[in-house]
């Protein structure tokens, strides 16, 4: 049900302004009501000053303004009212069927970091804390707002409060607003910055709620497609401080036997991905029957999926983890990967070791069940403490498995394999391929000027 029209006496006219344009002029009226920008556009002077002095007239009389239609109540028409709040939650309803568990969580978390920019007021605000929870985990999770309202108190109290208290849709024709949308996403909670990538994708998915907002005729076009605002340039080359040598990746591993239980079950899981650049969601879904593992030599291994880790609210199953198909690729593409003879050695050492559970993985939880981020990351952490220098350890140097991939990719680079191949061993393009390495690429500059010299006929000596 649409809330109760809101009003206010909070208004100003400005003066008309000649506007001249493509399709000729036009006379201008703009008004501010609550803080929201209003305009509407005439053909002749006349119109624009009657339509002003109108407006005069109803502040003159005391007359309210409606905040919706931005008109004084008794010219405004009755409409049923679109609260932003109504909005989100709409959106989140029909993207929730074709996302997976990850995307659905990162929209969530964009709407959740917009909807407190777009509250009318703050009499009665629910604690910050409340207010995140209540639209994190029970307004845009589709599911659990069908269920029924929240059954913690202060939650099912700060819906209720949601419900009646954020702006128009129609409000987002107002690019003050906007912009302040905008500025809101380049800051955390703490005050601190956003990284770049936060700030692209939450723009991304204020850009598309907006876009449905158009779609289904509630604003007349998207002012993100108009508004000059510049987000943080996106840092996507890989940091070469965080690139471990052969060696060093040595030491890891051998870091890792040592790391309790856990440990010797996970010395391939991170070879696999140091030797072959497998994504951490590829290597937890490594299965028997995609190996070849010879006695000796090079071996393959036959990627068709991965399954990232994303939490049981998001991907509606029973586990964490949600089986997807390789990343970039459709669902039944297969990436083969060459495995270097250690990779094979280590690989083998595990299936001996360790065997394979019932679905045929290579990797899994203590209780049998999937291989839970949190678990791989701790014995990450420890092995960098032991086989790594204080100062290392301090700095970027491989600080997230993740960065073993960017170590094997650089590697294969270095070592002169074409990028047309990295990137097909990698499942990356090779433009992106080339642009997120630039910096890991060692030893070409020299040849570059041994090169040069050459050409200039001077002695490369």
């Amino acid at each position: 049900m649409a809330p109760e029209r809101e009003t206010t006496l909070d208004v100003r006219v400005w003066g008309v302004k000649k506007r001249e344009g493509a399709r000729g002029t036009t006379y201008r009226v703009r008004w501010i009501v609550a803080g929201h920008e209003w305009h509407d556009s005439f053909p002749h002077p006349k119109q624009a000053d009657g339509f002003r002095s109108e407006l005069v007239s109803a502040i003159r009389r005391g007359e309210p303004f409606d905040l919706a239609t931005g008109r004084p109540v008794s010219s405004a028409p009755e409409v049923a009212v679109v609260t932003w709040f109504e909005l989100a939650c709409d959106y989140v309803d029909m993207k929730w069927p074709r996302q997976a568990g990850k995307s659905r969580r990162g929209i969530a978390e964009s709407l959740t970091t917009t909807t407190p920019v777009l509250l009318t007021t703050d009499r009665g605000r629910p604690d910050d804390d409340v207010l995140r929870a209540t639209l994190y985990a029970w307004a845009f999770n589709a599911p659990v707002r069908a269920a029924g309202p929240p059954a913690d108190e202060e939650m099912a109290a700060a819906a209720r409060w949601l419900a009646q208290h954020t702006v128009p849709v129609s409000a987002l024709a107002d690019t003050v607003l906007v912009r302040a949308v905008l500025d809101r996403f380049t800051l955390r909670l703490d005050g601190t910055p956003a990284s770049a990538s936060t700030v692209t994708r939450k723009r991304a998915t204020f850009f598309n709620i907006v876009e449905y907002a158009v779609e289904r005729e509630l604003l007349r076009s998207n002012p993100l497609r108009t508004i000059r605002w510049s987000a943080p340039k996106l840092a996507d080359t890989v940091n070469p401080r965080a690139v471990v040598n052969p060696a060093q990746a040595r030491s890891l591993l051998e870091a890792v036997k040592v790391q309790g239980k856990a440990g010797p079950a996970l010395v391939a899981f991170f070879a696999a991905i140091y030797y072959a650049a497998l994504r951490p969601a590829e290597a937890v879904e490594l299965r028997r029957d995609a190996l070849t593992l010879p006695e000796d030599g090079w071996g393959e291994l036959y990627l068709t999926g991965s399954a990232p880790e994303t939490g049981r609210a998001w991907t509606g199953l029973a586990t964490r983890r949600e089986p997807r198909g390789l990343k970039h690729r459709g669902r039944q593409d297969v990436r083969i990967v060459p495995a270097p003879p250690p990779l094979v050695r280590l690989l083998r050492d595990h299936l001996d070791s360790f065997g394979v559970d019932r679905q045929g993985r290579l990797f899994r939880g203590a209780r049998g069940g999937p291989l839970a981020g949190s678990v791989y990351q701790r014995v990450w952490r420890d092995a960098r403490e032991k086989a790594l220098t204080a100062s290392e350890v301090a700095s970027p140097l491989a600080r997230r498995p993740y960065d073993l991939r960017h170590a094997a990719v650089s590697t294969w680079l270095n070592s002169g394999v074409p990028a047309p191949q990295v990137a097909e061993w990698a499942g990356h393009s090779v433009n992106v391929l080339l642009r997120v390495y630039a910096k890991c690429i060692v030893g070409q500059e020299d040849e570059a000027r041994r090169r040069i010299i050459e050409a200039l006929g001077e002695d490369p000596s």
